[in-house]
């Protein structure tokens, strides 16, 4: 049985969330964006830790009573373990300790694993942003959730 744990990302944490971003998305976040995130002050990023190895990340950033979700993402190696759901509820309470009401996001019209995360977690979608990604131009939908407590919670359960 692996050793898992989440814990805030720091800066020891970059090369492994990196190896993360360049397996999971077509247009990666910068050494440089991450390093920055973490010296952001509305910005909270946590990993989880499998056997000392960084096994997924999710970050946010909190601005008043709202979190922006920026990343959530999972070592291709390391999927399909629950930790996605383990680092973003992590992310929520985080969120919820520092008096943040809700939640949104961004995410693939595609990306089917991530939207059904997302749902279990809580999330709804309520809009659409039509040609959001660069890559590609696809679609994305905008996901909210303003029960945070209550999914961590059903999150436990």
């Amino acid at each position: 049985m692996p050793e898992v744990m989440v814990r805030p990302m720091c800066l020891e944490d970059i090369d492994g969330v990196m190896e993360i971003e360049h397996g999971s998305f077509a247009v990666p976040w910068t050494r440089q964006d991450l390093v920055g995130e973490l010296s952001n002050t509305a910005a909270r990023y946590f990993v989880v830790i499998e056997d000392g190895m960084v096994a997924a990340y999710a970050g946010t950033w909190l601005i008043i009573d709202e979190g922006h979700i920026t990343n959530v993402a999972v070592h291709p190696q390391r999927r399909g373990r629950g930790y996605g759901a383990l680092v973003l509820s992590a992310l929520m309470q985080a969120a919820v300790d520092v008096g943040v009401t809700y939640m949104t996001l961004e995410v693939r019209v595609s990306n089917e694993p991530a939207l059904g995360l997302y749902k279990k977690l809580g999330f709804k979608k309520a809009g659409l942003r039509k040609k959001y990604y660069e890559d590609n131009g696809e679609d994305a939908h905008i996901m909210v959730n303003d029960r945070l407590q209550q999914s961590i919670d059903r999150a436990k359960a």
